[in-house]
C-alpha cells in the first residue's frame, strides 16, 4: 500500500523556450497553489445528495412544480445555495423537492422571494402572440377600408 501512494506521479506539460529549474519550480508553485485552491472552495449549487451530506450539516426539503425549476435554478445560484433536486415519482404527476443545506434557510427564502416576484412579473406581462395577432386584425381591417375601386366610370359631364 505505502508503495502505490509513493509511486503516483503528475503530469505536467509547460510550455517554454529553456527548461530550467526555475520555470519548473514556479510552475510546480502555480500547480500546487491552483490544487490548494480547489480544496479549499467546495462546489457550489446543484450538487449530488452524496456531495451535500459530505458537508456535515442538517439538510432540509421543499416541494416545488415542474415548471418553475427552470427559472429557480438561477435565483439559487445568485445566492449561492447548495442543493440537489429529487424527482418523486410515487404521485402522478411527478412532483420535484429541492433538498438543501438547513444553514441556507435564509438565503433560499431569499432566493424564493426574487423568484416568485420574477414568476408574477412573467404572468402579468400581456402575450406578445395575442397583441401582434390582434394588431394583424387591425391591419387587415384598415386595409379594406382603404381599398380601391377598381374600375372607375367616366362620363361626359360639363
Amino acid at each position: 500500500m505505502q508503495e502505490e501512494i509513493e509511486q503516483k506521479t503528475i503530469a505536467l506539460a509547460v510550455k517554454t523556450g529553456k527548461l530550467t529549474g526555475q520555470v519548473l519550480q514556479a510552475a510546480m508553485k502555480k500547480f500546487l497553489a491552483a490544487r490548494q485552491t480547489a480544496k479549499s472552495n467546495p462546489h457550489q449549487g446543484r450538487q449530488s445528495l452524496r456531495q451535500l451530506k459530505k458537508g456535515g450539516c442538517a439538510l432540509s426539503n421543499i416541494e416545488i412544480t415542474d415548471a418553475n425549476i427552470g427559472l429557480f435554478r438561477p435565483c439559487a445560484k445568485k445566492y449561492g445555495i447548495d442543493f440537489t433536486l429529487r424527482k418523486d415519482r410515487t404521485t402522478h404527476p411527478p412532483r420535484y423537492i429541492v433538498i438543501f443545506k438547513s444553514k441556507q434557510a435564509d438565503n433560499l427564502e431569499q432566493a424564493f422571494k426574487e423568484f416568485t416576484a420574477k414568476k408574477l412579473k412573467q404572468q402579468e406581462r400581456p402575450s406578445i402572440r395575442k397583441t401582434l395577432s390582434a394588431l394583424k386584425q387591425k391591419a387587415a381591417a384598415k386595409t379594406q377600408q382603404r381599398a380601391k375601386e377598381k374600375v372607375k366610370e367616366r362620363g361626359l359631364s360639363r
